[in-house]
């Protein structure tokens, strides 16, 4: 559907270059949900201005639906455009506009009939929860209702992309989420597919298929979110992912275990079927070791189990070895170092 391939986009500031976006390849299949988190510069924002061409690529290549779109003449790239729906962190609207009118907009911008307008506005009213409001003005509204303006807006040219710009970045926790219930609806029954960037890894949890993690706009990780989240590779990933789920204790927690005579401590991940096997149980019993969970949790991730346990173990040494070389084979295990939390 989108393909990047060696994308690079270097702007002149004065005698000195930004290399805003450094030679990044992604595909994003039709249908999909692809999240590109990132801090503050990593070069998010410049990634998805290159996909409707509203920045041109300094060297690489962008295939929307097989479509170098680099090489389209202006006409060409206007009627694609259409195809590309935008949502924005601060709604972007028109406060002179009625609800209805801000909808509208676009159309009529492609002049679309005005009948065709109106049965297309009221449908996206309706599809967005916000029927009773055609006749309000953005000043009238909350946040969470200016953003479903905005992606109603969005969808009116029927488009087969919507990019997402940091579109929850300015709501509070609970319309986030109606937000994102919204968008996954988008996605489920029209068929479209989301390219949204965040620095919110929450986001990216909540609703997306795939996610590519950016720094200094380099392309650092991507991949399944399920895998990344439970597996991240990237110091960078691993600070965003922590930001989530805690997976470590803290270094003051560590630090009184230890200081307690407390000891070995072994980080355990289960992933899939061991999540619901008595693992931990059935192998230390075997050994005669005694197990004692210190912090953790089984959570659910993209519809499957995903469990993080920090565990110690008491017994003799070699059993304690024994049970460790067995779990090997089932989960994975690391030992927990005074560096880490």
């Amino acid at each position: 559907m989108i393909e990047f391939k060696d994308v690079s986009k270097t702007f002149s500031l004065g005698k000195r270059d930004v290399h805003a976006v450094k030679n990044v390849s992604l595909s994003i299949s039709k249908g999909e949900i692809f999240g590109i988190i990132g801090f503050s510069g990593a070069g998010k924002s410049t990634l998805l201005r290159l996909v409707n061409m509203l920045e041109r690529p300094t060297s690489g290549t962008i295939f929307i639906q097989d479509i170098d779109v680099s090489k389209l003449s202006s006409k060409d790239l206007r009627t694609r455009r259409r195809n590309i729906g935008m949502i924005f962190q601060n709604f972007n609207l028109f406060n002179s506009r009625t609800v209805a009118g801000n909808i509208a907009y676009p159309l009529k911008l492609a002049g679309t009939p005005k009948r065709e307008i109106n049965k297309r506005v009221k449908e996206l009213l309706n599809f967005v929860g916000l029927a009773d409001k055609e006749k309000d003005f953005p000043d009238q509204l909350s946040g969470g209702q200016k953003q479903r303006v905005g992606i109603a807006r969005a969808l009116a040219t029927s488009p087969d992309i919507l990019i997402c710009d940091e579109a929850t970045s300015a709501l509070d926790p609970d319309t986030t989420a109606d937000i994102l219930k919204l968008l996954k609806k988008v996605n489920r029954d029209l068929g479209i597919t989301i390219l949204l960037i965040t620095h919110e890894m929450h986001v990216i949890q909540s609703i997306c298929d795939k996610v590519a993690v950016m720094e200094d706009g380099e392309v650092i990780e991507d991949g399944n979110v399920f895998e990344t989240f439970t597996d991240p590779q990237h110091e960078t990933t691993q600070r965003f992912i922590h930001s989530v789920q805690s997976d470590l204790p803290s270094k003051q927690i560590l630090k009184e275990w230890r200081s307690s005579g407390g000891g070995k401590l072994y980080r355990v991940i289960f992933k899939g079927d061991a999540t619901n096997d008595p693992v931990l149980s059935t192998i230390t019993k075997k050994h005669d070791v005694d197990f004692n969970i210190v912090y953790g949790a089984v959570r659910e991730l993209q519809e499957k189990l995903f469990g993080n346990l920090i565990v110690s173990f008491t017994g003799d040494a070699s059993a304690v070895q024994n049970v460790l070389n067995e779990l090997n084979t089932i989960v994975e295990l690391e030992e927990v170092i005074e560096n880490e939390g």
